[in-house]
Formats: structure tokens, sequence, C-alpha cells
């Protein structure tokens, strides 16, 4: 119910009914909040006017700051700024179409990945040219091809080389290895707060890898909630820390740690355990590579491994376990989580 207008009170009938004409004309005949059509004739009796900007959040009780919306968006929106409001409306629609998918890998739910789809990210590679202590590559603009130069650091503790640039969306690649979350409800808080002007002090990690020659993807692989909220508001171009042809593993686990040692972002136990199963495959191909084993030879075990890799014990015996785990939750002919935990303590974990 929107918030009671002086304006409004204060306007007859057919006064009313002329507002309601200039707004849907304003907003092309669609509701403010879903953007599906509104028919004035069939929907004369089903429609609010309401403040676009609250009137509690500083927006002006004027024609300027009202908006026309189905009755039921309305009460429904979820949020008292419109605007925000039509944005998780659009977030909704983006989340319908990727739990119509059927990827088990991925799991069911909006990832980094559909929200640059629908907005028209992830559509080109990044060519750069790297040196000793700089970066280049060049952008389309409208003044052509400028050359941009950046300064490659170094991290003082690893040695990874990576580099601050902005980039369009376009170059924006979801990383669905290191990071496989879906980004959830909690997406309204951080639309709310970017919405408001209010920046959160976290620059979108990502990595530049290209296979061969110097034209790869930049992946995204933290700050992927943030990155999706600006996108949704509009936003075309973000800030990112690209780590420079960087170890992967060493990602892969930075990332997991946050989210299980350290606790710094909330990983759900689903994400924990395709993490876990990622890191202990990258450990059977290591175990592989320094035995001089084919990648088809899998005549070790399980306790070769943790014989072998003796300073990592502990993580790679969990790695094990969400290995075993991730493979019997994700069977679509077993849904039973207890049967994988009954096979790991057969294994002797």
């Amino acid at each position: 119910m929107p918030v009671h207008s002086l304006f409004l009170a204060k306007l007859k009938p057919d006064q009313r009914r002329e507002l309601e004409d200039r707004l849907h004309n304003r907003q092309n005949k669609v509701c403010f909040i879903c953007e599906a059509e509104i028919d004035l004739p069939l929907h004369r009796d089903m429609l609010e006017i309401d403040h676009i900007v609250p009137i509690a959040s500083g927006g002006k009780d004027e024609e300027n700051n009202f908006a026309l919306t189905h009755e039921l968006c309305n009460r429904r929106k979820g949020a008292s700024d419109l605007r925000v409001a039509r944005v998780l409306h659009r977030f909704g629609r983006i989340e319908e179409e990727a739990n119509r998918e059927t990827d088990r890998e991925t799991g069911r739910g909006a990832n980094l990945g559909h929200i640059l789809k629908a907005y028209g990210g992830a559509k080109t590679a990044l060519r750069m040219i790297v040196e000793r202590d700089t970066v280049r590559f060049s952008l389309p603009s409208e003044q052509g091809m400028p050359v941009i130069a950046l300064l490659l650091w170094r991290d003082p503790l690893n040695g990874m080389g990576y580099c601050f640039a902005k980039l369009p969306i376009a170059f924006f690649h979801h990383d669905n290895r290191i990071n496989p979350r879906s980004i959830g409800v909690n997406i309204r808080g951080l639309i709310e707060e970017f919405n408001a002007k209010r920046p959160q002090l976290h620059v979108a990690l990502g990595w530049w890898s290209p296979e061969s020659g110097d034209e790869g993807n930049v992946h995204v692989f933290d700050g992927q909630h943030k990155a999706a909220a600006q996108i949704l508001l509009g936003v075309t171009e973000l800030p990112v820390r690209i780590f420079i042809r960087p170890n992967l593993n060493v990602l892969l686990e930075a990332n997991t740690n946050a989210g299980d040692k350290l606790r710094q972002v909330a990983f759900d136990t689903a994400v924990k355990r395709t993490l876990g199963n990622t890191l202990y495959n990258e450990r059977i191909e290591d175990y592989q590579k320094l035995r001089g084993l084919a990648a088809d030879d899998f005549s070790f075990s399980e306790m070769d491994m943790v014989k072998l890799f003796r300073g990592e014990h502990r993580e790679l015996v969990r790695y094990i376990i969400d290995s075993v785990r991730h493979g019997i939750t994700r069977d679509p002919n077993n849904g039973s989580e207890r049967e994988s935990v009954t096979i790991a303590e057969k294994r002797g974990f």
C-alpha cells in the first residue's frame, strides 16, 4: 500500500484518471515494477500510483516522483523504493530462467553468469600484452581504440602478478569452478545499498590466463554478489583486480578457505562439497604428475595420496570425503546424504 500522499488526496476522480494516462504514456504503457503491459481500460480499477523514491527516503510528493503499477505488483514489491522493486523483479525473472536449467553440477539458482548473459556481459576475451612491470590492452571507445597501460604488481608472499582495471562487463566471465555459488536472496541488501549511493568497498577479483597467445577471458571468482547487484542496477563497467597467469590451485584453495576456515563468506554445504571435490581432482592430477603416471592411470589408492601429501593430510582427507559425498548427492539415482557418510566411514576416514 503506498504511503499517504497529500498530492493524490487532493485530486478529483477525473484529475487522477488524467494522471494515470500521463504516467501510462511516460512508462511506455507498462507497469513500473514488473514491466508487463498495463491495459488501462482492462486494469483501470486494479492500478496504484506510488512514489518512486519513498518520502521517508527524501522523495518528493509530486508528479515527477510518481509511477503507475499493477496493484498486485505494488503490494508484493518487497521494497519501498520502486526502483529497487523493479530490479528485484528483473532478478526474479533471471532466477526463474536459471532454475529451469538442469545442470546438476552448478545447482539451482542464478549466478553471476546468468546475470551477465541477461545484461550483455561475457561476450569477449581480453587481449593483453604482459611485460615485466606493465600490462597493456585496448578497449573500444568514442576515441577509437586507445591503449591502456597499467602497473603490474607482484604479491610479496606468493609472487603472483596482478593489475587493477576498469572493464566493460562484456569482458567479464563467471568462474563457476572456483566459486560455484548462486547469488541468492541476499542480493536485495546489496541492491539497496548501491541504489542509495553507498559504495561497497570490495573490488571484484578475477584471473586472466590464456591457454596460448595473449587473448583470454577475465574470469570473476570473488565479489560476484557485489558485481551482480551493480549490473542489475544498470552499471556497464566495473573495477576488477586481475591476477595475471596465476596458480589457479592457489586461488581455488584461498577461496575455499575463505568460506570454510576463515568464514569470510557463507558457503552452504553443497557448495563446500563441490569445492572439495574440485580440490580432490586437482590433487589426483598432481599425484599423477609427481609419479609420472598417465592421466588415465588410477592404479593408486587414496591412502597413497595421503602418504604423498603428508603436509596436507587433514585437508586431503576432507577433500576425499567431500568428493564421495558430492558424487553420491549429485547422482540422479540417489539423493541420500546419509549413504555418502556411510561410504566415507567404510573407507576409514
